[in-house]
């Protein structure tokens, strides 16, 4: 299982346990006030309507949902959300990168500064890191098997990886949504999709100790508010997980 698959799994079943506590409530509504800068109507906006969707998933209000599309889009006022993306290393030489929404960059800067160096990792500079990932749309579905990679592949993607009974679904980024709406209409459950960044080449992680270091930084990262989403390369076999 590739980095960003396990740690995308990982990270799912976090949010569940997050958003049963309200604490996803936040980054969901910064997500979506990012997503609303390009345009406050989700039907012409994919990206808003992917945000909107992982906040209904979550229960979250949609008083909070339209407020945070007004944030974005400037009805508001106030300070603006931007997004920033932050790349970094972390035990083991494993690259990370950081997505974040924030209105207040000399805020959220120190916070994952402080996650990468109580953690074992560093903070690198901008395009250290980046060129190890490959920006793609990622479809998350019920079912596995070659009917559904071909089904998968007529409606556009590009490549099929299974986990289980479920399969995550690859596409160029800016075909996302034709795949998705495709693979709705064929009949696939659709789980999860969204835009990601998949990492080219994994690092394996061969012992518990630097595994957890692994898991513990990833944790304290995705912890912090303002950080909306974190990719990473490392391959941790499943036994060293637990």
């Amino acid at each position: 299982m590739s980095g960003h698959s396990k740690w995308s799994t990982i990270k799912r079943q976090k949010g569940a346990k997050d958003a049963a506590r309200g604490a996803v409530f936040t980054k969901l509504g910064h997500a979506i006030a990012i997503a609303a800068r390009a345009g406050a109507d989700p039907e012409t906006n994919f990206s808003l309507r992917l945000a909107i969707d992982k906040a209904k998933a979550a229960n979250m209000p949609m008083a909070n949902v339209q407020r945070s599309i007004d944030r974005g889009s400037g009805k508001l006022g106030g300070d603006m959300v931007q997004e920033v993306m932050y790349e970094g290393y972390g035990p083991g030489g494993v690259a990370i990168l950081v997505e974040c929404a924030t209105d207040n960059v000399n805020r959220t800067l120190p916070e994952v500064r402080l996650a990468f160096s109580k953690h074992g990792g560093n903070l690198a500079e901008k395009g250290a890191v980046a060129f190890q990932f490959t920006h793609k749309g990622s479809i998350r579905v019920k079912g596995s098997g070659d009917d559904l990679l071909l089904t998968a592949l007529d409606a556009g993607a590009q490549d099929m990886e299974e986990e289980g009974d479920e399969s995550v679904i690859y596409t160029d980024p800016k075909d996302l949504a034709k795949v998705r709406d495709t693979l709705k209409d064929a009949g696939v459950e659709i789980l999860e999709a969204e835009l990601t960044y998949v990492p080219n080449v994994a690092v394996e992680v061969k012992d518990k100790d630097t595994a957890g270091k692994i898991i513990r930084l990833m944790d304290a990262l995705d912890d912090l508010d303002d950080v909306t989403s974190t990719h990473t390369n490392f391959d941790i076999p499943e036994e060293l997980m637990v």
